[in-house]
């Protein structure tokens, strides 16, 4: 059966760009259970065409593709965050393909993720294969349309609970930028101010309205 439920992946993927737009659709796995960790990588490396992330209980969520306006604001805030990373050479960046399995045992894949060179050395060969057994430092969530922020907000602070420095969920719709970190709480930065990066980040500033018009 779970070599079946691998070539599923194409039909849910058909059916989802015809029908669906901006949803998040459990996946129920019946009498298989919860997959393992390499059984994840292997269901989405044999599936490319979704974007699939698991919570912390083993529940699988396909997510719907993103709009090609949102698709363009990532990668014009990832470009940003790319100039200063190659610059400063303190972490990777990774995009929305990037899976990371968190301290909960949940699966996440952010828009946009940072992390650095020091956890990276930390990691061990083994956890390094596959979805990285680690946190990233930082974060960016994009809000579709048809996102509720209460949802957003707490997927930020989930990342935060499993070690996500700094987050940042963008809200295009209110011209919002969410900024949660550890120990701070949360602040709303508007587009037309600068964004920090602070210790995070060192020397890191965007302002959202140059890239979301």
């Amino acid at each position: 059966m779970y070599e079946a439920l691998l070539s599923l992946g194409l039909l849910i993927v058909i059916y989802m760009k015809e029908h669906l737009s901006n949803m998040r659709i459990p996946l129920n796995l019946g009498a298989i259970g919860p997959y393992t960790d390499l059984q994840l990588y292997n269901f989405c490396i044999a599936n490319k065409e979704l974007r699939i992330e698991r919570d912390a209980q083993g529940q699988l969520y396909i997510m719907s593709p993103t709009g090609t306006e949102s698709s363009f604001h990532n990668y014009d805030i990832g470009f940003e965050l790319g100039i200063w990373n190659r610059k400063h050479k303190l972490g990777r960046i990774s995009e929305s393909n990037g899976g990371y399995i968190l301290a909960d045992g949940s699966m996440r894949a952010p828009d946009i993720a940072w992390i650095s060179n020091e956890r990276l050395e930390s990691l061990s060969t083994e956890d390094s294969k596959g979805f990285m057994k680690i946190c990233p430092d930082f974060v960016i969530e994009l809000m579709s349309e048809t996102d509720r922020l209460a949802d957003s907000k707490q997927k930020m602070k989930h990342w935060l609970e499993n070690g996500v420095r700094l987050a940042w969920l963008v809200s295009p719709r209110s011209r919002i930028t969410y900024v949660f970190s550890e120990g701070l709480g949360e602040k709303e930065i508007p587009f037309d101010d600068l964004l920090q990066g602070h210790e995070v980040l060192p020397g890191f500033s965007l302002r959202m309205a140059d890239i979301i018009s």
